[in-house]
């Protein structure tokens, strides 16, 4: 079996993830936090898990997925 080839996130994705994280829940946006702050604690976050030694693994982008009933044989 083939494993996904991990790589370092980078800081970029690291952040947005985050930020994602801070506005989202699942789908549903909450509005305990805007858009600014939840950047701002995303960024300050991945500082800190960078000073701390921490290293986050990506794994490669998967295809999207397919809507139709066809199953390949």
């Amino acid at each position: 079996m083939n494993e996904p080839r991990l790589r370092p996130a980078t800081e970029q994705e690291i952040a947005d993830s985050l930020a994602f994280a801070l506005r989202y829940e699942g789908r549903k946006r909450v509005n305990h936090a805007d858009d600014m702050m939840a950047r701002i604690t995303a960024d300050r976050l991945v500082r800190h898990l960078q000073g701390s030694g921490f290293v986050l693994m990506k794994q490669p982008d998967g295809s999207a997925p397919t809507t139709t009933d066809h199953v390949p044989g």
